[in-house]
């Protein structure tokens, strides 16, 4: 029996250092040379401002090429923007995604975000950049007219190419867009009648507007769907609703005002205090290349490429004839909550 243990034992030792060989030696090849950080086991966490259709592809592309899950939530860019003020603290989030700048550099204000320039970025014009890296701009998405083309021709009337086309009594409670306490989309829409008008005559004029519009909503796409199926005449939306919901075969018209609109820039940063900053950063050097950028034409993300090596084919989304009115977005990043504030006082009081 003692000899019978001792040869167990050896014969233990032996199997031991067997495996231990095994394990320092050749192995799964392709196992040893994964880079660390790209275990299945890893999730990041964002909240993002983009549609959930849109986001999923982003983050789906992302997960496949490195292995990195994403858990994400979906908010209006008002709501992000106030979710992670009130978590700064105690940040849940490693990054927020896609939404105007502007909301982005009122985050900056608030000290809500850590500066970082992703290494796909370089490319991307400084105009789409902030200057001290806060945040990145991976689109351009401009705010555009959409009408019910068989409730115009029942009112006899082309789609408005102006302004003061949207005050015809024609479409006394038959316009929607969105409010601007909770979307992303109104600022736009604000600049684009201050930088034009004038502050104080833009108020005037939105007080105006007012009469005509039948619902504020909560997101800046809320009102495309009730547009597109005559339950309202049209309304104001960032050019990419109305492209979703042009391809959806709906019988809707876009056009835009000849005095000009603003666009948003649809960008994304790290959050100050991030738990997982390195999972962040290699988010946003993944999203800051023109690879991601070419995520758009191919899953009908109807975005306007920031990256100088994507163009794209789609004839919808030339803009050479389109006014745009420049924004300088540091300074509406600083004036956002003071022109939201004005409009609640002024306009739907």
């Amino acid at each position: 029996m003692r000899i019978n243990r001792n040869l167990a034992l050896g014969l233990t030792v032996l199997f031991l250092l067997a495996l231990l060989v095994a394990g320092c030696g050749g192995g799964d090849k392709k196992a040893a040379d994964k880079p660390a950080g790209t275990a299945k086991n890893q999730t990041i966490n964002i909240y993002t401002i983009w549609p959930e259709k849109y986001s999923s592809a982003v983050f789906a592309a992302f997960t496949k090429e490195t292995g990195i899950k994403v858990n994400f939530l979906r908010f209006s860019s008002g709501e992000a923007l106030a979710r992670v003020a009130a978590e700064k603290d105690n940040p849940q989030v490693d990054v927020l995604f896609g939404g105007p700048a502007d909301t982005f550099a009122a985050g900056v204000n608030k000290g809500v975000f850590e500066p970082y320039a992703p290494k796909g970025a370089e490319k991307i014009p400084a105009k789409f950049k902030d200057p001290k890296n806060y945040w990145v701009g991976v689109a351009v998405n401009p705010i555009s007219f959409m009408f019910n083309n068989k409730i115009l021709k029942e009112k006899n009337l082309p789609a408005p190419t102006s302004w003061d086309e949207l005050l015809n009594p024609a479409f006394k409670n038959g316009l929607q867009t969105a409010d601007a306490r909770t979307s992303g989309t109104a600022l736009p829409r604000i600049l684009s009648l201050t930088y034009i008008m004038g502050e104080d005559k833009a108020y005037e004029y939105q007080k105006k507007l007012h009469q005509n519009i039948q619902m504020y909503t909560k997101s800046g796409a809320g009102g495309a769907l009730p547009v597109a199926n005559g339950q309202a005449a049209g309304g104001i939306f960032f050019l990419v609703d109305t492209l979703e919901i042009k391809a959806q075969g709906h019988d809707v018209v876009i056009s835009y005002p000849k005095e000009g609109v603003a666009y948003a820039v649809e960008a994304m940063a790290m959050i100050k205090g991030a738990k997982q900053p390195e999972l962040a950063k290699k988010f946003l050097d993944w999203a800051s290349t023109a690879d991601m950028q070419k995520l758009y034409e191919t899953n009908k993300i109807f975005f306007i490429p920031t990256s100088p090596d994507v163009k794209s084919k789609d004839p919808a989304l030339d803009m050479s004839k389109v006014k745009f009115v420049e924004v300088d977005i540091l300074k509406a990043g600083k004036d956002r909550q003071r022109l939201v504030d004005r409009w609640i006082n002024e306009v739907i009081k």
